[in-house]
């Protein structure tokens, strides 16, 4: 059971991840590559990846095992701003820090307690070990993540639709009752089920919500309590969220006044009755219309409560725009970006 421990303090400083962290994305589609569930939405996407992939996987297995605990230095906070940004923390970890984590990998997977002769190079802290870890990372993220980038963000972007919901109706509380069911809020305390006992203490620091496309069931969290802490977790997946077919059968029949009052509608979200309404449209109609438009891959739709809340991909942003760059979005709910710091904080148990 996992237990994260909330004061009045770290309910103030709740905040949602500003999009899909590039790193962790990579690290938990690994795990999903191996893991066979969730055929529905990963079935395809696995097929793709292992076609792409080649020798990308050696090292990383040795590092990421199929379930349980994985290095944090391979999550560094910097990969919210991108997998460039990522990496170069990755190549920042002191030697120190390198050394312990792949020690404890070992712990957990070896019976000897030894890292594998193939990881000795990193454990003691090397720069052409940890640059050749870099390079694995960088081409597997390439090979098995980017061709679906637009699809991953596009689903985290409609969680955070939901929880920005959640947060203006009825605040921090209201947000951590909205998470998915494998996550409980009861006050003061957020439960889920985990492979191990965890009590996780705040202490005032506040909790980032990072969610995400391939985890999956289990949310996960630090190894380490004295980082800045961080929760990630599954963003809803059904038969739609599978990855998306060919748009171009769908995006012919996107002609006329109506569907353009419709995704213009769908702008900032909204519920299929807001839609109907800011449409002119009836109810039924509006339905058919956000159809249409998720065929075509322009929308997102997610349930939030009684409700089903649709909002743009970033190719239905793009369509809307012209085609020209979006102005960054204000959102009082995102984690300010942080400055660059010399390692990453991040470290999950298991996924």
């Amino acid at each position: 059971m996992l237990r994260i421990h909330f004061s009045a303090d770290d309910l103030a400083r709740v905040r949602m991840a500003a999009g899909p962290d590039a790193l962790w994305e990579s690290i938990l589609s690994f795990h999903r590559l191996r893991d066979r569930r969730g055929s529905l939405v990963f079935g395809e996407w696995r097929s793709e990846a292992r076609v792409r992939l080649k020798g990308e996987t050696r090292l990383l297995a040795q590092l990421v095992p199929p379930r349980g605990y994985f290095p944090d230095f391979l999550t560094p906070a910097e990969g919210r701003d991108g997998l460039e940004a990522g990496l170069a923390a990755l190549r920042a970890t002191p030697a120190q820090r390198l050394r312990a984590e792949v020690a404890l990998t070992a712990v957990h997977r070896s019976p000897l307690r030894v890292p594998p002769a193939r990881l000795e190079p990193l454990s003691e802290g090397r720069a052409d070990a940890v640059g050749r870890l870099v390079d694995a990372l960088h081409a597997y993220h390439r090979a098995a993540v980017e061709p679906y980038w637009p699809h991953v963000r596009a689903r985290v972007e409609a969680d955070r639709a939901a929880r920005g919901r959640a947060l203006l109706d009825g605040g921090a509380a209201e947000l951590l009752a909205s998470l998915p069911p494998v996550l409980r809020w009861r006050a003061p305390v957020l439960e889920a089920d985990y492979p191990v006992d965890r009590e996780l203490h705040l202490k005032g620091r506040g909790l980032l919500l990072q969610p995400s496309f391939f985890c999956r069931g289990t949310p996960v969290v630090l190894r380490d309590p004295s980082l800045p802490p961080v929760l990630v977790y599954p963003v809803q997946h059904s038969a739609e969220s599978a990855l998306p077919e060919a748009a171009g059968a769908s995006l012919g029949r996107l002609v006329g006044h109506t569907r353009s009052a419709v995704l213009q509608a769908i702008r900032h979200g909204c519920t299929t009755s807001e839609l109907a309404r800011r449409a002119g449209v009836s109810l039924a109609s509006a339905s058919q219309h956000a159809a249409v438009l998720r065929e075509s891959g322009l929308v997102v739709t997610l349930r939030h409560g009684n409700a089903v809340l649709h909002t743009l991909t970033p190719l239905g942003a793009a369509l809307l725009r012209g085609g020209v760059p979006g102005e960054p979005r204000a959102d009082p709910g995102a984690e300010p970006r942080p400055e660059p710091r010399p390692y990453a904080r991040n470290g999950p148990v298991t996924s």
